[in-house]
């Protein structure tokens, strides 16, 4: 009669056992994706210390914790406890730390037509006004950091009407907004009538020769390429030369160049980018280190890496055009450092003491051979030269830009 008892108990614990062992082989793979994941995840490390959990309480309703073996895997689950609990505390303090992106311009805050709108006004009456059919002919996209500039052109020569900007009833926005890198592979592919950029990387120029098309820059305004760190960085200025060793991998603290006895991280952007396009041709042919990187898990499909977000640590050094960095000094948590003892304004970019300011341009595009579409279009050309006349730079300089006279 008490052996019934007994072997049902004796049942009962292999059962547990098993479910144990199932638990800890489980907790044992998430407990090694953990490892190599989990500084960019901690939902990654809770799936490793739900299992162990679950496994330590059936530990103990099954009377094994006196057992040696017991012990060592209820150390390793307070292990990993502890390792839980300072991985929460070390993403928390990192997210903590702002991210300063040149992203982040709000487009809706210069949407051309709103009455509260960012986008500059003229004072009087425009010498170039388009009608609603050639305004909706008129293709325009470009650069996030320029969106302000050509969206106040269209302000300016465009009849009210959201066709211009927005998807509704069928028409496609003639008035967008893509980036630097989009915008010059729908200029490339015909989807667009002029862009406002920066002047094209290596890489789209020769991305628009393999589509048998030229491009065509016509200068609109200029702009300084400008460098940041965070405010508790005592550096305020670099040279040229010293900028150009730090992305070569040379320079590698900040001691080096006057600073704190701290490891620089040098942010870049993705490739195409007006601003990555810009430190390219500051590093004048020099070999660019590899940039920070984000490892991010995608789903299971596998890791696909990133530039890295930006985030303002105190050994941070990133960089943007002058724009978005008078927009983002506006938190007080970066400072805009001088280049060559000489600081980025609209004083120095106008008279070329700055050293790294640059044209931007309203680009074009034809089949290699023909005359540039501004040539052949009236319309396009109208516009642009509307843009180089007085009133347009008028605009480029009410909107924080420097004009090209």
């Amino acid at each position: 009669m008490s052996e019934k008892p007994s072997r049902g108990k004796k049942g009962l614990r292999t059962i547990l056992n098993t479910l144990i062992v199932l638990a800890s082989v489980y907790a044992g793979f998430w407990a090694l994706l953990a490892t190599i994941f989990a500084r960019r995840d901690e939902r990654i490390a809770f799936l490793a210390l739900y299992p162990t959990t679950i496994a330590v309480l059936l530990l103990l309703v099954n009377g094994q914790w006196k057992r040696k073996w017991c012990k060592a895997f209820v150390a390793l689950w307070g292990v990993l406890v502890v390792g839980f609990g300072i991985l929460l505390g070390v993403n928390y303090a990192r997210e903590a730390v702002p991210t300063v992106s040149d992203r982040g311009l709000m487009l809706h805050e210069y949407d051309p037509f709103a009455a509260d709108t960012k986008a500059v006004t003229l004072p009087g009456e425009s010498t170039l006004r388009l009608s609603q059919e050639e305004a909706a002919s008129l293709r325009i996209d470009g650069a996030t950091a320029l969106y302000p500039v050509y969206a106040s052109f269209a302000r300016n020569t465009f009849a009210p009407s959201e066709i211009y900007y927005t998807w509704q009833d069928g028409h496609e926005p003639t008035l967008e907004c893509s980036g630097t890198t989009q915008a010059y592979r729908r200029l490339i592919d015909g989807e667009t009538d002029v862009i406002f950029c920066a002047q094209p990387s290596q890489a789209q120029l020769q991305a628009a020769e393999d589509a048998g098309v030229q491009l065509h820059l016509t200068a609109i305004g200029r702009e300084a390429f400008v460098f940041f760190v965070n405010v508790k960085n005592p550096v305020t200025g670099l040279t040229v030369e010293q900028l150009q060793r730090i992305y070569t991998g040379e320079i590698t603290n900040w001691q080096e160049v006057g600073g704190k006895n701290k490891k620089i991280l040098p942010y870049q952007r993705d490739e195409g980018s007006g601003s990555q396009t810009a430190l390219q041709n500051l590093m004048a042919g020099l070999p660019l280190m590899a940039p920070a990187r984000e490892e991010i898990v995608d789903g299971m499909g596998g890791i696909i890496e990133q530039v890295a977000t930006y985030r303002n640590f105190d050994g941070a050094l990133g960089f943007t055009f002058r724009f978005y960095a008078n927009e983002m000094v506006g938190n007080n948590q970066i400072r805009l450092l001088a280049l060559s003892g000489v600081a980025p304004t609209k004083d120095t970019i106008r008279d070329g003491s700055y050293p790294i300011a640059s044209y931007f341009y309203a680009v074009t595009a034809s089949p290699i051979g023909e005359r540039a579409p501004e040539e052949s279009n009236p319309l396009l050309q109208r516009f642009l030269s509307w843009c180089q006349s007085g009133q347009g730079q008028w605009i480029v300089e009410a909107a924080g830009y420097v004009g090209v006279n």
